[in-house]
């Protein structure tokens, strides 16, 4: 066999595009091959999970049950994970989560194992669960941004923005707008403190454009920042423009670093009609409008849409969460910390600047 190379001639016309497609084919069959494969080991750890429950159930079984289970499993096979203690708990709670098999044969056997753990350790109860993992499915998160979304209580914010869609859209339009607003928005990605001002936001949303995306929803594609409007030769600039791919139409986003007025809806409603008139092309729908401010009150809010003929929403945004509850009552007050500094500061022989202890 020669050692010398292959000299390869020039391909034939066609062959690119055909390359092409082979690749793609292929990358799709490792695809559903691995989905393939984690589908029956959910499935599997689900069946394990009812075994035990059953058996513990019927026959009396007790806990240590569990820890000769994964030691003999190890033992016939030595190669697979996921046969420990602690594993072989997480598949009985699994299997209690959800004693439905064949909603897990639909849906949660389509998630990784590790997703639906998280969903497990995380999540109370089966319906806030079932909406997490259809999220997660529909809009392929990996684990992290199941966490994530978790964590800013993604559930509690959806479709809470108050709105005139239904006065103002045709159903099922309405719904979904209602749906992709939030109240309110985490734009806590940013680092800003909370006296930031718009401008501020405004630019380090679009530096932070991916994790703003996140933060919107399935859906909106940026268009832009600034946009440049020419109405009867004035110059006006929309502060975000967005483009929904599920509702198809322009989403125009305001920012307002203040409370909410009612005069504000005048202004976002102009450039609606701006974008209606001079970006939208016949086939899109109508521009929807999102007011973000600081803070609103509600009932002026729903008085402000009341007369608008325009779909719009309104929703807070929030640049830095609050602590928790809990962890709030474990920090020192401000008196706790001058009295221990001042104590420090009193004993002979120590400076308070270097020998404070946290």
């Amino acid at each position: 066999m020669s050692d010398h190379p292959i000299r390869l001639t020039e391909p034939p016309t066609g062959y690119a595009d055909w390359l092409s497609g082979l690749k793609t084919r292929i990358q799709t069959a490792q695809q559903r091959a691995t989905l393939a494969v984690n589908r029956e080991l959910v499935l599997l750890y689900w069946q394990i999970g009812r075994d035990i429950l059953t058996r513990q159930a019927e026959q009396g079984w007790g806990a240590k049950v569990i820890e000769r289970l994964a030691e003999d499993l190890r033992q016939a096979f030595p190669d697979m994970k996921g046969f420990s203690p602690r594993n072989l708990k997480y598949m009985r709670a699994f299997a209690e989560a959800w004693p439905d098999g064949e909603f897990v044969q639909q849906a949660v056997a389509q998630l990784p194992w590790g997703h639906n753990l998280v969903l497990l350790d995380r999540l109370p109860g089966p319906e806030t669960r079932r909406w997490y993992a259809a999220q997660a499915i529909e809009h392929n998160w990996s684990r992290n941004v199941l966490v994530m979304q978790i964590e800013s209580r993604l559930l509690e914010r959806s479709g809470a923005a108050i709105s005139n869609f239904p006065d103002t859209l045709p159903r099922p339009q309405s719904d979904l707008a209602r749906e992709s607003l939030k109240d309110p928005y985490r734009f806590d990605f940013l680092g800003l403190t909370d006296e930031a001002q718009e401008r501020e936001i405004e630019t380090a949303l679009v530096t932070h454009v991916t994790d703003f995306l996140l933060e919107l929803g399935a859906g909106f594609a940026f268009v832009g920042r600034q946009v440049l409007l020419d109405v009867g030769g004035e110059e006006f600039f929309i502060d975000l423009l967005f483009y929904h791919l599920k509702l198809r139409c322009y989403v125009v986003i305001e920012l307002k670093g203040g409370k909410f007025k009612p005069e504000h809806l005048g202004q976002l409603g102009f450039y609606m009609t701006a974008v209606d008139r001079q970006v939208k092309n016949e086939h899109d729908n109508p521009t929807i409008g999102l007011l973000l401010c600081k803070s609103k009150n509600k009932v002026v809010a729903e008085y402000a849409l009341g007369d608008r003929s325009q779909p719009m929403g309104i929703a807070e945004y929030k640049l830095l969460e609050s602590l928790p509850a809990e962890l709030q009552t474990s920090l020192p007050s401000i008196e706790q910390i001058e009295r221990e500094l001042a104590g420090v500061a009193a004993a002979p022989g120590t400076n308070p600047q270097t020998d404070i202890k946290p």
